[in-house]
């Protein structure tokens, strides 16, 4: 081990002058008088997204390619999410974000038109893994309401809320001078304008006639060569959409009171059938109830048996409150499906891209406003296909995340194998039909595990592997508690008005298994892993009861960053209690008293069946005091290795011997530090009148305490701030407060509360400024370290951290393992202040002397029900002790970072060697000590958007990048980083945005993506048949380059609309050129295509030449036979 001399080294860092950082070398480069030699270099750091996953927020319209059988949805934000099979997905985004209308796929072309609210069209390319847009098309004269794109069709219709139709050629993204103007198309005596275009298609057996209907009612058959109208259709009610039947004699129009008109195409008198699916036929022949609009109809044929007719909406009006449903029509039967949520759009699945064939539906996919759902024509009873994607992120609201990359290998198949009897029964036995495309060839083989916790109190994992998310297990925490059955029976030692189960923050273990979780309701529950079911009779409960620390003192000062010592005169502590306390539940709750040891919750008396996976092994329940509720819990952590749970509040600090089942600590905050040190207190406002106060309070709430503390120390006395910084203020107050109190809240009106808010908590007794200003705990950190400066031997230790940046070294004593470790009580006892830092601690870690880090020490995972001889084989002793401290040297580092700035701390010596200034005028919100390409380095996410990386244990910058303005208390609440580069958020309600920060992936990001288009040969066209082909029957192809083309129809109008190139060529040919895997992956697809087609030749060839021999034969034969023989002999 290098030795080094610690006076040397402090006086290198007095010499540096800069206040951002502690030495003055250039970012990213190493320094000669580093304590430990560091490898990474700036060069190695790259932030990109890679995936999204979940279920697109807000969808708004639908596509399905039949050949690639990829599945497209276009959002209100302007998102586009496309899905494969499983595991193949894809998100793009448009610039302007606005939302999109339409989509129409280029059926087996690998390209898709996407139509937008602001009357933009765009043709994406889906050849590259990243798709790109090819070519804009901006309207600026008339809205876009329809568009339609004929199978291998290049020119593309698009209807227009004046009732024109424009034709566009999706080659080259140019309009055709041919016009259907609204006023040719209808009637010239008819005096009002037919309204928008809701629909256009053409006749599946004639290209040259082309349906269009108008949101009035009325149908126009438009002649395309003659450029007349045909037929006109007329029907008093308003017209939503039309299908045609696939020989082309009859369509289907479905209309807004609930009606369906079918028309022959000859016969526009009249409709040849009208029906009322879901009305009441009145007896005296009246005509039936108007019913809710029929927002959409499909109509496909089969050629064993009757059509079907799918169709959403359309219900009476006397059905108020009940589900959105879709109606499939089948023969003479008619089955109501009810969905769980409004429907966006359908779309019906057949075996055939041609629409002059008989359809052969076998699938309805389903888009509902937060579930996609996809319905098996072919069995009986409609069952629903089981969803292989990641889209029940949102099945109750996130409120926590946490990110594991590099985990044990045995885990994921162990969470799998008990996840898996979890399925839901019932589904289709058939394979999934969305099934296009190809995963991607990763080099990531590490496994990854997300841990997502949610508003109803249950706990997902998810296997996050190589690009992929799947749902391993679902473990619902709310069943220890007893539920109250209906509105009135809520109890009144609640704390939150809805929600009480929610997790708020959780600890994991993943080589030991172990979980610890914290709750809303000021709840904590331990949970053990095991693969074996057993029962309950009783939880083992403990009631801890936390008293506010409020009296004559408050917390120590937080301004200034070194320790004061001057005393304040008058002060003294008031210690809550002298020794630990824990006490049964024998409050009062009577109505002429004050609530008192009352927990907010009750759990269950009656025996718990636990399935095999996580079973409760202790819940903790902090009570009511004295009439006050007890505060939420802002930190957790749990150690195997130690058998210990500690959590914190804005009170204090609870350890609590999961082993033993006992309260080991329960100290206020004040406690925790030396006698010896002084501290300088400060007055502590009058306290306020209590109140209801959410987690993220109003907007008016801590404004002032926010211009203080993002205020940088060299700036002088603080402007008056205008209208714009105040609410930037107040939003990075809330939240910097939504971050430490974990509570989820967004509040947006527009928006379901559920998805965006938490509920507002009645937990504090004071107003937030208060609060903001008692100092809570705000991190944990078990380590084996040196409990004070004069320690030479490593033992474990417990790093507090709070909100007012001081770092306090907890000693443990624990006793002998085996039966003693159950017998005999663990020692705890306060070392007094590490370390002081500018803001709330966020993170804690401990290097060794090469800068190695020291992870908490673990006990390896046993099954809790297995037999005594299995425990004991599996069962190891902790990692040894680090080696012993010679006198005078430091031999661990402790990695400390907080809201504004980070330190890197010699032990045992407690000297700072290194600080480096994070951010003067924002703060951080999440940080994180990570491995990434063998070594170690701290990574920040910053209110203002910035990520941020600092080099251990030097703290020199090796990234800062702007990449994401926080404009939403839910990216505040779920950022996480996790080993190896990575990071995620939640980006909606309903989607995970993973990012990394490792150049090594974005470099392999290519070849890890999957691959959306695969070459497949297109379906052959339908036969027409013998009678059909002599006598003239059949579809009528159209030239329409002959009609459309620059010289039969001349040039489009130059104002009507702006083309605008798109990206997409160029930056998909750097894409796919990107690195010789991918030049190399190219010509393999190329030659694949190649060889596939030469095959088929060569097999076609084979097939002829075969013929050819079999006639020959034939020919012989017959010339043999007839050779000899006369005329009359024949």
């Amino acid at each position: 081990m290098k030795k080094f001399n610690i006076r040397k080294v402090l006086d290198g860092l007095t010499a540096a002058s800069s206040s951002s950082s502690s030495a003055t070398a250039q970012p990213g480069a190493p320094r000669e008088n580093d304590v430990v030699q560091e490898t990474l270099q700036t060069e190695q750091f790259q932030l990109c997204k890679t995936v999204r996953h979940g279920f697109p927020y807000q969808p708004s319209s639908m596509a399905f390619d039949p050949v690639q059988k990829i599945l497209a949805i276009g959002t209100q934000s302007g998102a586009l999410r496309l899905f494969g099979r499983a595991g193949v997905e894809c998100y793009c985004q448009h610039e302007s974000g606005a939302a999109v209308i339409q989509l129409q796929f280029l059926i087996n072309e690998g390209a898709l038109v996407s139509a937008l609210a602001d009357d933009s069209i765009h043709l994406w390319n889906l050849r590259q893994k990243i798709p790109a847009i090819l070519h804009s098309l901006k309207f600026n004269r008339e809205r876009i309401t329809y568009c339609h794109l004929p199978f291998q069709s290049k020119w593309l219709y698009i209807g227009t809320e004046r009732g024109n139709i424009h034709i566009v050629n999706v080659e080259s993204f140019t309009l055709s001078g041919y016009v259907i103007m609204w006023n040719k198309a209808i009637e010239l005596s008819t005096k009002t304008h037919p309204g928008p275009v809701v629909h256009i298609s053409d006749n599946p057996m004639d290209e040259g006639k082309l349906l269009i209907g108008f949101e009035c009612g009325v149908v126009v058959l438009w002649d395309l060569k003659s450029k007349k109208a045909d037929y006109r259709y007329n029907y008093d009610e308003a017209i939503h959409s039309v299908a045609w039947h696939h020989e082309g004699k009859q369509f289907v129009c479905s209309h807004s009171d609930g009606t369906l008109t079918t028309w022959n195409v000859r016969a526009p008198a009249k409709p040849a059938q009208i029906i009322t699916p879901h009305g009441k036929q009145p007896k005296d022949g009246k005509k039936p109830e108007p019913c809710k609009p029929i927002l959409k109809v499909e109509y496909k044929t089969t050629r064993a048996g009757d059509p079907f007719m799918v169709l959403s909406g359309g219900l009476s009006y006397d059905t108020v409150g009940r589900r959105a449903c879709l109606t499939v029509m089948h023969g003479k039967s008619t089955a109501v499906l009810e969905m769980d949520y409004p429907i966006v759009d359908f779309l019906t699945l057949c075996e055939t891209p041609y629409p002059n064939d008989y359809q052969e539906a076998y699938a309805v996919v389903v888009l509902l406003e937060k579930d996609l759902v996809v319905i098996d024509l072919g069995q009986i009873g409609y069952p629903i296909f089981e969803n292989p994607y990641p889209l029940g992120i949102h099945e109750s609201p996130v409120t926590c995340c946490e990110y594991f990359a590099d985990c044990p290998a045995e885990l994921i198949p162990a969470l799998y194998s008990i996840g898996s009897r979890q399925k839901r029964q019932g589904y289709s036995k058939k394979e999934w039909p969305i099934s296009g495309g190809n995963w991607g060839q990763g080099a990531q083989s590490y496994p990854e595990i997300i841990i997502t916790g949610h508003a109803d109190g249950s706990i997902k994992f998810w296997d996050a592997s190589a690009l992929m998310l799947q749902v391993l297990y679902k473990l619902k925490t709310a069943k220890v508690f007893e539920r109250a059955r209906g509105k009135d029976e809520k109890p009144s030692t609640d704390i939150v008005e809805e929600d009480p189960f929610a997790i708020q923050t959780l600890s994991w273990c993943p080589e030991s298994r172990m979980l610890c979780v914290a709750g809303v309701s000021a709840h904590v529950i331990v949970y053990r892993f095991s693969k074996q079911e057993i029962t309950t009779e009783v939880v083992e409960l403990l009631e801890v009861r936390m008293q506010s620390e409020f009296s004559d003192v408050d917390s120590p000062d937080p301004g200034g960053e070194q320790t004061p010592t001057l005393p304040t005169s008058g002060t003294s502590s008031s210690p809550q209690e002298s020794e630990p306390h824990f006490q049964p539940c024998t409050g009062s709750n009577s109505s002429d008293g004050p609530r008192d040891n009352i927990p907010c919750l009750q759990v269950r008396s009656s025996p718990l069946k636990q399935s095999p996976g996580y079973q409760v092994e202790l819940v903790i329940q902090l009570v009511w005091v004295s009439g006050e509720p007890p505060q939420q819990i802002t930190s957790l952590a749990i150690n195997s290795s130690y058998g210990l749970v500690v959590f914190g509040n804005s009170n204090g600090l609870a350890v609590v011997d999961y082993l033993q089942k006992t309260l080991l600590l329960n100290m206020g905050t004040s406690e925790l530090y030396s006698p010896s040190e002084p501290y300088q207190r400060q007055p502590r406002s009058p306290r306020k009148a209590r109140q209801p106060s959410g987690a993220l309070c109003d907007s008016n709430d801590g404004s002032n305490a926010s211009e203080d503390r993002c205020k940088s120390p060299t700036s002088g006395p603080s402007s008056p701030c205008n209208s714009d910084d105040e609410r930037k203020q107040k939003f990075i107050e809330k939240a910097k407060m939504s971050r430490k109190i974990s509570s989820s809240g967004e509040h947006k009106p527009d928006q379901d509360a559920k998805d965006n808010s938490f509920t507002r908590s009645r937990s504090s007794s004071v107003t937030s400024i208060d609060r903001e200003s008692r100092e809570a705990i705000s991190s944990f950190h078990f380590c084996e370290s040196y409990s004070r400066k004069t320690e030479s031997l490593v033992s474990p230790c417990l790093l507090v951290g709070t909100t007012q940046g001081f770092v306090i070294m907890v000693a443990l004593s624990l006793p002998p393992g085996g039966d003693q470790r159950l017998q005999q009580p663990v020692g705890i006892s306060s070392c007094g202040t590490l370390m002081r830092l500018k803001g709330g601690i966020l993170t804690m870690a401990l290097l060794d002397s090469t800068g190695t880090l020291l992870p908490p020490s673990y006990e390896p995972w046993h099954d809790p029900n297995a037999s005594d001889e299995e425990k004991e084989k599996s069962r190891r002793r902790r990692p040894a002790s680090s080696p012993s401290s010679q006198e005078g040297q430091d031999i661990q580092f402790a990695v400390l970072c907080s809201e504004k700035q980070a330190k890197v701390v010699a032990l045992p010596s407690q000297t700072c060697i290194y600080k480096h200034s994070i951010t003067e005028t924002s703060f951080v919100l999440r940080a994180d000590v990570v491995q990434i390409a063998g070594t170690n380095c701290i990574t920040c996410f910053c209110a203002n958007g910035h990520i941020m990386t600092l080099s251990l244990p030097s703290l020199r910058p090796l990234l800062d990048v702007n990449y994401l303005p926080l404009t939403d208390m839910r990216i505040a609440r779920t950022f996480c980083f996790s080993n190896m580069g990575q990071a995620l958020y939640l980006t909606s309600p309903t989607e995970i945005q993973r990012i990394t920060y490792s150049q090594e992936t974005c470099d392999n990001l290519q070849e890890m993506l999957s691959e959306l288009f695969t070459p497949v040969e297109t379906p052959e066209a339908p036969n027409r048949g013998f009678f059909k082909g002599l006598f003239g029957g059949g579809a009528q192809s159209l030239d329409r380059e002959d009609l459309f083309g620059e010289t039969a129809a001349g040039k489009a109008s130059r104002s009507l609309a702006q083309h605008i190139p798109g990206p997409g060529s160029m930056e998909g040919m750097k894409g796919a050129a990107s690195g010789v895997v991918g030049e190399l992956a190219r010509a393999r697809i190329a030659l694949d295509e190649r060889g596939q087609k030469l095959g088929e030749l060569e097999e076609r060839t084979a097939a002829m030449m075969a013929s050819a021999e079999s006639f020959s034969k034939h020919a012989h034969d017959m010339m043999l036979k007839y050779k000899d023989k006369k005329w009359y002999q024949l």
